[in-house]
């Protein structure tokens, strides 16, 4: 192989176990916005302690999609490291729900339209019928990400003012 030549990009999804979930949680605070992968919670802006409290609960939690939490939340690897994460929620009969975020540095790679695709794969693989996803209309580049996924996407309210909501539907049969 040339030295110019690329490698492929592989990625794959990682169990939260503890080890990994301190790790992620590094990548978080170290390269993702707080409001990409929390809610906001906390009596300040940015990562303060209720948030890394949150991030900790809510991967020890999201298990698996017949557990109390009705939830499987999944570490992104690649190249030796971790870039995000992305999770599988039931929502419904049928219906799963996706979510995911990605370290700055990650981004642009094509991490995450391979993470939605092996998602989207365990949804399949679970018997639900359709894959939805919820975004903003100025979050470009989850919109780029949902509709190379083949999602039909939805704008909730006639505007597409940049915090609009944007629903996305994935058909999975």
């Amino acid at each position: 192989m040339s030295p110019s030549a690329e490698l492929p990009l592989v990625v794959f999804l990682v169990d939260v176990g503890e080890d990994v979930l301190e790790h992620l949680l590094a990548v978080a605070v170290r390269d993702a916005d707080a409001d990409e992968v929390t809610p906001p919670i906390g009596g300040t802006a940015g990562w303060n302690s209720e948030r890394i409290s949150w991030f900790r609960e809510y991967h020890r939690t999201a298990t698996g999609l017949d557990g109390p939490a009705r939830q499987k939340s999944w570490a992104i690897g690649y190249a030796g490291g971790l870039a995000g994460s992305i999770r599988l929620k039931r929502t419904g009969p049928g219906t799963l729900e996706t979510g995911i975020w990605l370290a700055r540095s990650s981004r642009g790679l094509g991490i995450g339209q391979e993470a939605l695709r092996q998602v989207t794969a365990h949804a399949a693989a679970s018997g639900a019928a359709r894959l939805e996803a919820c975004t903003t209309a100025g979050n470009r580049a989850a919109l780029a990400l949902l509709r190379g996924s083949g999602a039909e996407l939805v704008f909730e309210t006639a505007s597409e003012a940049p915090q609009a909501s944007v629903r996305a539907y994935i058909p999975l049969r």
